[in-house]
């Protein structure tokens, strides 16, 4: 099972574009190694105030994971990008549900079961469209080949569509809790 991590890190004003291409030189390096499996920036959204940038690594082991941030690669990473941040970076490990949920803008995410309960609420009718949609064109399939073609079509629709507007929707319940523990 990948294991994923995800850091933020806050770019000085102006500096955004130079931040980015140490960053796309660096995974172009990393990348040919063993440990890190893939990367992706996540920019803020254009027209904001934000100069906070998400970088969600994956890895195949958590020894990788633990190698990579003890590596020699790494700390050139770090060393690459210091004159173009704020501050250290925040580091955390992503599993299952929280990457639909991850937000580099925050530092406490949902609990577990508000987001098992989004994504049961995304998955539901999701299925159940997408089944019924498809139900005519695979019907004559075997039923292993269109559930894989049926789920594929779901998991497409609830990483790109589904899951970021019920996120985007739902995100002040979402983090009421951590808002609330925040002030006690």
């Amino acid at each position: 099972m990948p294991i994923y991590v995800a850091t933020t890190h806050t770019v000085k004003p102006g500096h955004e574009q130079d931040f980015e291409n140490a960053a796309i030189r660096f995974f172009s390096d990393v990348l040919r190694g063993t440990e890190t499996k893939g990367a992706l920036i996540i920019s803020p959204l254009p027209g904001t105030e934000s100069r906070t940038y998400g970088i969600l690594r994956s890895f195949a082991s958590q020894q990788d994971r633990k190698d990579f941030y003890a590596s020699d690669k790494f700390a050139q990473l770090q060393q690459a990008i210091s004159p173009y941040v704020e501050e250290d970076y925040s580091r955390r490990e992503l599993h299952g549900l929280e990457a639909f949920f991850y937000d580099p803008s925050i530092s406490d995410q949902p609990p577990r079961w508000k987001m098992a309960l989004v994504t049961w609420i995304g998955v539901w009718p999701t299925v159940y469209i997408v089944s019924n949609l498809a139900r005519s064109h695979v019907s004559d399939w075997p039923s292993f080949l269109a559930t894989g073609f049926v789920t594929f079509i779901v998991v497409l629709a609830l990483a790109w569509g589904v899951m970021p507007t019920l996120t985007r929707l739902l995100r002040p319940w979402l983090l009421r809790s951590a808002d609330i523990s925040r002030r006690n």
